[in-house]
């Protein structure tokens, strides 16, 4: 049988926005107003999952789809750099965030690495009942990267070649023993009236 993923990148946050690296924060206005105008677009789901994080949790709501929540669908966990922007882990720590960005076994931030992030993912993904259908995962960018990778054989240091963005659909299908990459980047779009 074959399985069908849609991996759907949560919705606009403040951390999103400022280029800062996640915490448990929510959607941000215009973020809720996305995923609530997208209502509907995932049609005919026979499963669906979300990572623990309030902002999955808001954009699963915001879609209209009863997910169940999977720890595996958790973020990256960014350690010490929690909260913190991008430009000042670089003004404070610019060898450590190098060597993180260079290096998918790195954990300068006392986190956890690209390469456990990919790992943790590929064996969600390994584990997923063949016999689902149609599913669907509200979940993180870095997820949905590493769930990418995954499915085409692709190393770690690629990881940061592939741009997601707020509630874009990533489309995995399984069959015959391996996962396949069916599209990517597109935008949950609302469903046509009428």
């Amino acid at each position: 049988m074959t399985v069908r993923l849609a991996l759907i990148a949560h919705a606009a946050t403040s951390a999103t926005r400022e280029a800062r690296f996640p915490d448990d924060e929510p959607l941000d206005p215009h973020g809720a107003e996305a995923a609530t105008a997208a209502m509907g677009a995932l049609r005919r789901v026979t499963a669906a999952y979300r990572g623990p994080e309030e902002r999955c949790r808001q954009t699963a709501a915001a879609l209209g789809i009863e997910a169940v929540t999977v720890p595996a669908l958790a973020d990256l966990d960014a350690g010490a750099w929690r909260g913190r922007t991008l430009t000042e882990v670089e003004a404070d720590h610019p060898a450590d965030l190098y060597t993180w960005l260079t290096d998918p076994h790195a954990t300068p931030h006392d986190g956890e690495s690209l390469a456990e992030l990919i790992a943790r993912v590929a064996k969600w993904l390994t584990e997923l009942p063949t016999d689902t259908g149609r599913v669907a995962a509200v979940t993180h960018p870095a997820v949905i990267r590493a769930a990418v990778l995954h499915a085409l054989g692709a190393p770690p240091e690629c990881f940061w070649r592939l741009d997601v963005t707020p509630l874009s659909q990533t489309w995995l299908t399984h069959h015959g023993g391996r996962w396949q990459l069916r599209e990517t980047g597109h935008p949950l779009a609302p469903p046509p009236a009428g």
